[in-house]
């Protein structure tokens, strides 16, 4: 452990091989664990609690009431607040809880708002400002900040029906038990068609139906898994971007024509977003709705697939 002689550290409470550099205060309350590295300038009040191998860049004030996990990287002057409604000399009874959760990185110069929780291995860029949730392994820049991407996602692009899919010959992809379906387009003097039927193309016998419009850009829908029921999407116009998630890979793609379909299969992590303004999204789904089918939990679901 190291801690500089010119910083005033008044808890007990560090772990083995933290590293707590000059001009730090670090008030009697706080907890922080082994192998962390808090750089010069930092503030840590007492009702903070900081895990193992955190990094807390120079310039950061960590509050009452948060709470950091393992691996957490905290970028320069990110600053934090704990109270929404803040009053000189008046102090509420209770202080907002914070909670970065476990893998998560904040950029430097980011805002967070009290109450809000960092999921698991999210990033989000330098200078935004968050001011709701973000879930696990998002990545959010901006202000206020937006949803912009996932972490390790390989993203493919649907091309045009005719042209196929890109990615592997046969339409597979690492998140286990998706698969891609490049539908037939026909097309005359009168329009176009495109169909689907049991056992060609269509990989089960739908139950339901249900179409997703009118979803402003910045909205992000899905964020769940099923235990059962598979799901098979169509954007029929206009698109979206689908994240898929099996608990150890993670795709993106792109829904961009009626002659493209994304097969997702029981216990994938699906996540929908990025929908143009006339996006329709067609989703066929293998059972009837029923509220205990769902996963909305992601370490519920990571546990589950194991």
């Amino acid at each position: 452990m190291l801690i500089s002689k010119l910083s005033d550290v008044q808890t007990k409470s560090i772990g083995e091989g933290t590293s707590i550099w000059q001009y730090c205060v670090v008030l009697k309350g706080a907890v922080i664990g082994s192998d962390c590295n808090i750089c010069a300038n930092c503030f840590i009040e007492n009702d903070v609690t900081i895990s193992n191998r955190v990094t807390i860049k120079s310039g950061v004030q960590l509050w009452d009431g948060i709470t950091v996990e393992d691996d957490v990287f905290i970028g320069p002057n990110v600053t934090f607040t704990n109270d929404l409604f803040p009053r000189s000399k008046q102090q509420p009874e209770t202080f907002e809880k914070t909670i970065i959760k476990k893998g998560a990185s904040i950029g430097a110069n980011a805002t967070i708002l009290a109450g809000i929780s960092i999921g698991k291995n999210a990033m989000i860029g330098a200078g935004a400002v968050v001011t709701k949730d973000v879930p696990p392994n998002a990545i959010v820049i901006g202000n206020p900040a937006r949803i912009t991407g996932y972490a390790n996602s390989h993203k493919e692009t649907l091309l045009d029906a005719n042209q196929g899919p890109l990615g592997g010959d046969d339409g597979g992809s690492n998140v286990k038990g998706v698969e891609l379906y490049t539908l037939p387009i026909i097309k005359d003097l009168r329009g176009s068609l495109s169909f689907a039927e049991i056992d060609q193309f269509l990989p089960f016998t739908p139950q339901r139906y249900f179409l997703v419009y009118d979803v402003k850009s910045h909205e992000i829908r899905g964020e769940h898994a099923h235990r059962s029921i598979e799901q098979f999407l169509v954007c029929v116009k206009g698109e979206c971007s689908v994240v898929v998630d099996d608990g150890k890979n993670r795709e993106e793609y792109i829904l961009n024509s009626p002659g493209v379909a994304l097969h997702i299969p029981a216990m994938v992590w699906g996540i929908q977003y990025k929908y143009s303004h006339d996006a329709s999204l067609l989703v066929l789904a293998s059972g009837k709705y029923d509220p205990d089918e769902y996963i909305r939990n992601y370490n519920e679901f990571l546990e589950l697939v194991g």
